[in-house]
């Protein structure tokens, strides 16, 4: 209930209300009607002109911090470090616009850059996810994946698009917006492992198979010039084709392997698959080692439908998959030593068959 003695404020633009709109403080520096989108300044606020510069990491008004100007090109923002360009292009009328801009996955791309990424026809969601599309050339009629990529290496795609891995889809094209990164890459058909597993038709066979040919994927990218970890083995990551062969996804949380990094920078990959070193455990970074763990657990899901913690595979494998998981990085396989494990145990069915 409002007392007497208690004051509405309102929009000077949409007569919204202010007072009642969840959050809004007079003593706050700034506010975003909730009605109009419209930026009002608190009068009361001793800022150095009437436009709201606001840090772009931490939302902090920075036209009311000392020595703020703004004709200097950069700002760094007192509150959080974080340095923001001064441009008067990047102001908005809106909160709506400003918004808007930012999820604009094409800002400060050259027009012949637009032009050649949105030549392609979107066809579908990967998934139901607005970042993954289905694409198609409109000149040749060829089908190719699109990503938006807000989390990502960029050398790591550059890398791969001059030095393509096998069974890994191909990168065609990258361009890096303001916002993310744009890639191009082939469009591998098949199935994904989750779905096979969610279907129920994965075989002890083809579990083997699948642990195996991702194994040779994972040899490849550890023993290149400057080893690649993947950090994010699991189901939907791997894709099955109609032909049997199996492609590795997704590189978006890969790293360059650093030997003396003692913590990774961004603690990546996906819960129950990544390695302790991946989420801050340990005392070293991740490495190729931490690939290893999540393809143990990987084969547990497979050969059970779930995680090591809750249901152990069946001897020969839970030998081999309880090292992969070991806790300690060093007494784990290399992809290589996971490798001849493997084909011993194939070469032993095949026999006892």
């Amino acid at each position: 209930m409002v007392t007497d003695d208690e004051q509405y404020e309102y929009c000077p633009r949409c007569d919204a209300n202010l007072t009642l709109q969840k959050g809004y403080s007079n003593t706050l520096p700034y506010w975003v009607c909730k009605g109009c989108g419209e930026m009002l300044i608190n009068p009361d606020v001793d800022a150095a002109d009437d436009i709201a510069w606001i840090c772009d990491r931490c939302g902090a008004m920075l036209n009311v911090q000392e020595g703020f100007a703004d004709h200097a090109d950069k700002w760094t923002c007192t509150e959080c470090g974080f340095e923001n360009n001064i441009d008067e292009k990047n102001l908005y009328d809106t909160e709506e616009s400003y918004l808007a801009d930012l999820m604009n996955p094409y800002k400060g791309l050259a027009d012949s850059e637009v032009l050649y990424i949105t030549s392609y026809k979107e066809l579908a969601r990967v998934g139901d996810r607005g970042d993954i599309l289905l694409v198609e050339d409109p000149d040749s009629g060829d089908v190719f994946i699109k990503k938006y990529l807000t989390t990502y290496d960029k050398s790591i795609y550059e890398y791969l698009k001059e030095h393509p891995v096998a069974h890994m889809p191909r990168v065609l094209y990258l361009a890096e917006s303001s916002n993310c990164l744009i890639v191009l890459e082939e469009f591998i058909k098949g199935r994904t492992l989750a779905q096979i597993i969610c279907e129920d038709e994965i075989t002890e066979d083809m579990a083997l198979t699948v642990a195996r040919k991702t194994c040779a994927v994972l040899k490849d990218i550890h023993n290149l010039p400057k080893p690649i970890v993947h950090r994010d083995i699991k189901p939907s990551n791997i894709i099955m084709t109609d032909e049997g062969e199996v492609y590795l996804l997704d590189m978006n949380a890969a790293k360059w392997y650093k030997p003396d990094a003692n913590d990774d920078t961004n603690y990546l990959g996906t819960r129950l698959f990544a390695a302790p070193e991946q989420v801050g455990y340990g005392l070293k970074a991740s490495s190729a080692k931490s690939d290893i763990y999540a393809l143990g657990v990987l084969m547990n899901v497979m050969l059970t439908g779930d995680v090591p913690k809750q249901k152990q595979a069946p001897e020969p494998y839970w030998g081999v998959i309880e090292k992969c998981i070991s806790l300690e990085a060093d007494a784990r396989y290399n992809a290589k030593e996971l490798s001849d494990v493997l084909e011993k145990i194939s070469r032993r069915g095949k026999d006892n068959a």
